[in-house]
């Protein structure tokens, strides 16, 4: 590992330009619009939070709205799929 790396003067070979595929710099500032809520939360939630966060160096707050929006966004697409369904129809006893 201690043995230094010797470099040749060789062609390089067939090179080609690869177009840019990185997002410019604005689009890495990803910010949803937020609105303040005022939510009573149970202590024992919260300590969760506080406590995850703690061990993965980020705000709580952060983490619970993360979690709201992957439950949002799970439930709006699974709705949107099973309202194109027709629900069964119900024996009817008589």
């Amino acid at each position: 590992m201690s043995e230094k790396t010797k470099y040749t003067d060789e062609p390089l070979g067939d090179l080609r330009v690869v177009p840019d595929f990185l997002p410019r710099p604005e689009e890495l500032v990803f910010r949803d619009e937020g609105v303040k809520v005022t939510i009573a939360l149970s202590k024992r939630s919260v300590e969760f939070f506080k406590g995850e966060a703690r061990k993965h160096h980020t705000q709580y707050q952060r983490m619970i709205r993360r979690l709201l929006d992957a439950y949002a966004e799970h439930h709006s697409r699974s709705r949107t799929s099973r309202s194109t369904r027709t629900r069964p129809k119900l024996a009817r006893a008589g």
